[in-house]
């Protein structure tokens, strides 16, 4: 197998690269233009495995796969601009570079010889619109209706760009499978994400010191990622036909509220602080969490890690590497 990753040296795609390469005779190609991932010592970790190539290139750029190989098998594409603030700044540009992005993505594995399986990163906010008129089953199936959010509101674009990226996938020929994530967090995740940016406010906070927790009483289910990549090479190594199509990546249960997720993170630190009630954000749903009995029928892999532990693996590794460290971190 020969795989290449749009986004390879981010979050979700370095961690899938370093568990494809568990499999006998798999090549990986990272390609990213480091808009948003780093150079740090998880990617030259990667980079000295003699499977792995690291090609720096920008999807955007007209012309710039043309002289990539023709031999890869599958064609992975992670490759997004995401996050609230890019979101609620720059709305135009998430619409028309994500597009312009899986197009490219969608161009090279038509030119692919052999290609066994085009995957593309979706997200668990295809729903949103749905949510916001009629409401949703939680946990929420892949088979929920999706309603047209308000295409005015700068907060869809991002979900809106997923949206086309899917009927794209459908109708592009290809054998494709979607994963929409639902809360993957871990290692190398940036600063901007719930947990990382919990601890790196308790870090700063004097001991008995007031931790304001947004949208406390909210709940999520959190997928570590080395579940995640567990499912996704599953799903797309998979030769069955029931590989095919939509599936939610993520855990199903439990369902914890943020202020919980406040709490593990300060058990974890083992700083005493007192969580604070603060305000809800607009926008962010009661609940979310993936309805995962497809994704479980189709791949044969539940979720392993618990919350308690991943997020213990993701603050040593933080700790390490960027707090104390004051290493490079995602923004």
């Amino acid at each position: 197998m020969k795989i290449i990753i749009t986004g390879g040296a981010g979050f979700i795609g370095g961690h899938l690269a370093k568990r494809l390469l568990e499999h006998d005779g798999v090549k990986v190609d990272l390609l990213d233009n480091f808009s948003r991932a780093v150079h740090d010592p998880f990617l030259d970790e990667l980079k000295q495995n003699p499977s792995v190539r690291l090609i720096e290139r920008d999807l955007l750029v007209h012309g710039s796969l043309d002289d990539l190989d023709d031999d890869y098998t599958h064609v992975v594409h992670f490759a997004a601009i995401v996050g609230v603030a890019h979101v609620l700044k720059k709305p135009y540009e998430v619409l028309r570079k994500n597009e312009a992005m899986t197009f490219s993505a969608l161009d090279l594995a038509h030119r692919q010889k052999n290609l066994q399986r085009f995957v593309f990163a979706s997200t668990s906010e295809i729903v949103a619109g749905t949510l916001l008129q009629y409401g949703i089953d939680v946990p929420t199936p892949e088979t929920t209706p999706i309603c047209m959010p308000d295409p005015a509101d700068v907060r869809h674009t991002y979900l809106l760009s997923k949206l086309y990226g899917e009927a794209l996938c459908h109708h592009s020929g290809l054998p494709f499978t979607c994963v929409r994530p639902h809360n993957v967090y871990g290692p190398r995740m940036g600063l901007v994400h719930v947990v990382p940016e919990l601890a790196k406010k308790i870090l700063a906070l004097p001991e008995g010191g007031d931790l304001e927790v947004f949208s406390p009483e909210h709940k999520r289910s959190f997928c570590y990622v080395d579940d995640a990549t567990q499912i996704i090479s599953k799903l797309m190594l998979g030769e069955d036909e029931a590989c095919q199509g939509v599936f939610n990546l993520g855990t199903q249960e439990p369902e914890v509220t943020i202020r919980e997720v406040a709490q593990t993170v300060v058990d974890v630190i083992g700083k005493p602080v007192n969580l604070v009630d603060g305000p809800t954000t607009p926008g962010s749903p009661t609940r979310r969490a993936p309805d995962m009995s497809k994704t479980t029928a189709a791949c044969g892999y539940q979720s392993q890690v618990s919350l308690h532990d991943g997020i213990a693996k993701t603050l040593a590794w933080y700790d390490e590497h960027v707090f104390a460290g004051k290493g490079p971190s995602a923004v």
